[in-house]
């Protein structure tokens, strides 16, 4: 079973930046992470709030990879990802958290990676992964953070 200890609903804020320039911006979010299918899947489904753009929401339904060890994610976010989902391949990181990625064209890559490793807190971290071909001077290559969410039980 997945996160068995981490079901329930999390309170806490969200942290947005578009570009990595930008000042990260905190709004109140709130995340709700169920066990699904005897345990075999966990839907994430949190609401958070666009600093322009208002209210949005997104769902990660992750489940175990083909191999037993990996993971595998399906996201769709109103705001990041849509209006088709986004398979993401994943692993679980060295410190227990579920680490994802999924290619959104041109070299363009999401990850996210769902830290429940602290029984009382939930981070959920999305970055961005710029590509060498598109780092400029100013904004290097690699992966940014574009959301960062840290909730407490509710």
């Amino acid at each position: 079973m997945l996160l068995p200890d981490s079901a329930g609903t999390w309170v806490g804020t969200n942290g947005f930046q578009l570009m990595p320039t930008d000042p990260l911006v905190e709004f109140p979010a709130r995340l709700t992470l169920t066990n699904a299918a005897g345990g075999h899947l966990v839907s994430v489904a949190y609401w958070w709030e666009h600093p322009d753009d208002g209210p949005q929401d997104g769902l990660l339904v992750i489940g175990p990879g083909d191999d037993g060890r990996s993971v595998t994610g399906m996201w769709d976010d109103s705001w990041h990802q849509k209006p088709a989902p986004m398979v993401l391949h994943g692993s679980h990181g060295s410190d227990g958290s579920l680490e994802f990625e999924g290619d959104y064209g041109g070299g363009w890559r999401w990850r996210v990676i769902l830290d429940a490793t602290d029984k009382e807190n939930l981070r959920l971290r999305m970055d961005n992964v710029i590509p060498a071909e598109q780092a400029t001077a100013e904004i290097s290559a690699g992966p940014y953070p574009v959301m960062i969410m840290e909730t407490r039980r509710a």
